[in-house]
């Protein structure tokens, strides 16, 4: 992916959020117009924090979180062989299916309902294309700091099926559920019905959840979002959220100090 590497950003790690609090822990939403957006051509991305050409100061990660872009990829786009290191990448393709190719030696097709995730551990280089020549392919592309440096490079790929209603588990710690993550952090993709409503534990003290709806409306701790909104909380045992409308959502858990 385009622009930031572990190395240019640990200096900035304080520099993290404007944050409210309440009686039930803290928040810090983050609406959709509100994103980095930039419109290459054959790639249509928005940044939930700091990337590339987009330099936001308040937005340089939520906890262990680096990197949130949702990226749109034209049929016959993407991007060549780069590098990475010592972070854990996670590819969530939505619509179509996506190219990968890595100095491990792997290459593979992720199609939507798969999560990918590539632990860069002491340095690999990938590249990543639409697998289609004429239709766009939309996913989530996610950087979690790792909870070790410099390890052995990684990749895996799992396929997942969604709850009819509900959350399900795509990324875990020990890969109990979907692929394994070098981090004490789980993601969960979820479908909600309209008045649905869903209290999200989050593992132990010292975690934060992060909350984007993907589709529809919901309120999420007592705030209302809407289409590709987000919310950060933390200083809590659990996240309430309630659908407004049927909603679809992916909820990334990540310690806050690490």
């Amino acid at each position: 992916m385009l622009g930031v590497t572990a190395q240019t950003q640990t200096e900035t790690l304080d520099h993290s959020m404007s944050t409210a609090s309440s009686s039930r822990g803290q928040f810090t939403v983050h609406r959709a117009e509100d994103r980095g957006h930039a419109d290459h051509g054959w790639l249509d991305t928005h940044h939930s924090f700091s990337f590339a050409g987009w330099h936001a100061p308040d937005r340089m990660h939520f906890g262990a979180m680096r990197v949130l872009n949702d990226d749109v990829v034209a049929g016959g786009g993407g991007f060549g062989m780069h590098p990475h290191d010592n972070m854990e990448i996670v590819s969530i393709p939505t619509v179509g299916a996506l190219e990968h190719q890595d100095s491990m030696g792997n290459a593979s097709v992720i199609r939507t309902g798969d999560v990918q995730i590539m632990s860069a551990g002491t340095g690999v280089r990938h590249s990543e294309f639409n697998h289609s020549a004429s239709e766009d392919v939309a996913f989530f592309q996610v950087w979690i700091y790792p909870n070790e440096q410099d390890l052995e490079p990684r990749y895996d790929q799992e396929p997942y099926a969604l709850q009819s209603s509900g959350v399900t588990c795509i990324v875990s710690p020990n890969g109990a559920q979907g692929v394994s993550i070098h981090q004490n952090s789980w993601f969960f993709m979820g479908q909600l019905e309209a008045g649905e409503k869903l209290s999200q534990s989050l593992h132990g003290r010292g975690q934060g959840l992060y909350v984007m709806v993907l589709e529809g409306d919901a309120s999420v701790h007592g705030q209302p979002l809407e289409r590709r909104d987000a919310i950060g909380v933390w200083d809590v045992e659990a996240v309430e959220i309630e659908a407004n409308s049927g909603c679809s959502l992916l909820l990334i858990e990540v310690p806050m100090h690490w």
